[in-house]
């Protein structure tokens, strides 16, 4: 990653945490143990890859950053409300996220549960009242059916549910893509969904081409992180290679092989290229961050 890139993600870093920050309510508000749960929930720790797709699909379309800071926040509130509740016993089980203990594990299942249904609320509230969105409400109602489609059965959740039937059968090739795509690649595609629609000129060709690409993206960055499971740099990864396997879950690589994997990242990362050639965004802020995102170690 070039040093102007890694400047600008952690610009878009700091400015979402600041949001985050004061959108979210205050530890010493009632009822505090849950305002706490959330709070650990969301800040610290975290790439922030999805409000740095938003932040980057703004800089391509020309927009000022402050017209898709809703889309940042709400996507990163969606994506951390998944993870605390992908980590419950009733889920994947999880002891440790990002080197720590897990929201179930610092709190109770209880508060974990009611943390993460909150920060899926909250999400929405942004999308619905933030002050740097557009004036349109027709906007902000495109922007809230993106997020939910997203996150529902048509993404996200139905993803989860996916996952979790496949548990003890080997899955075929267009199987785990379904899964990854839902699972995975729905939040990608609607952080950079969200800050297009902000965008008073795109028309409805450049909207589709940027809902292509990020499905691509999506994919391909999923892939990549079975792939580094495998071979990645595990000083980096923060945890120990081989999880995925151990764990018996299914990737990409355990179906069709690494070098099959490899090959289907840089066949996603060419097309979703070639989507931004076709508009002229091909040495766009987006074009980088995808470059950095679908070629990383960790």
């Amino acid at each position: 990653m070039n040093s102007t890139l890694s400047a600008r993600l952690d610009e878009w870093r700091h400015r979402v945490e600041r949001d985050l920050e004061r959108w979210l309510p205050p530890e010493s508000a009632v009822p505090q143990r849950l305002h706490a749960a959330q709070r650990y929930s969301v800040l610290g720790a975290g790439k922030r890859i999805r409000p740095a797709l938003a932040y980057a699909t703004a800089e391509t379309l020309g927009l000022p950053l402050e017209t898709v800071d809703a889309a940042a926040c709400a996507v990163e509130l969606i994506h951390a409300y998944s993870l605390v509740h992908d980590d419950l016993p009733a889920m994947d089980d999880d002891d440790l996220r990002r080197g720590r203990p897990t929201c179930h594990k610092a709190y109770d299942e209880e508060t974990a549960i009611l943390a993460g249904d909150s920060l899926q609320v909250l999400a929405f509230k942004l999308l619905a009242s933030h002050p740097g969105l557009p004036d349109d409400a027709a906007v902000r109602v495109r922007m809230i059916e993106t997020l939910a489609d997203a996150s529902g059965t048509a993404g996200m959740a139905g993803g989860q549910a996916l996952d979790l039937a496949a548990e003890g059968r080997l899955l075929t090739l267009n199987e785990i893509e379904q899964v990854h795509e839902l699972k995975t690649g729905a939040l990608i595609r609607a952080a950079i969904l969200m800050a297009a629609h902000c965008s008073p000129i795109l028309d409805a060709r450049g909207l589709e081409s940027l809902g292509e690409f990020g499905g691509h993206v999506g994919l391909a960055f999923q892939i990549q992180d079975d792939i580094l499971d495998i071979e990645g740099d595990v000083s980096l990864l923060g945890k120990p290679l081989g999880s995925d396997e151990a764990r018996a879950m299914p990737t990409y690589p355990a179906i069709a092989g690494l070098d099959a994997a490899h090959a289907r990242v840089r066949e996603l990362h060419a097309a979703a290229g070639a989507l931004l050639d076709r508009h002229g965004w091909s040495g766009s802020s987006l074009a980088e961050v995808a470059h950095w995102l679908l070629t990383r170690r960790h």
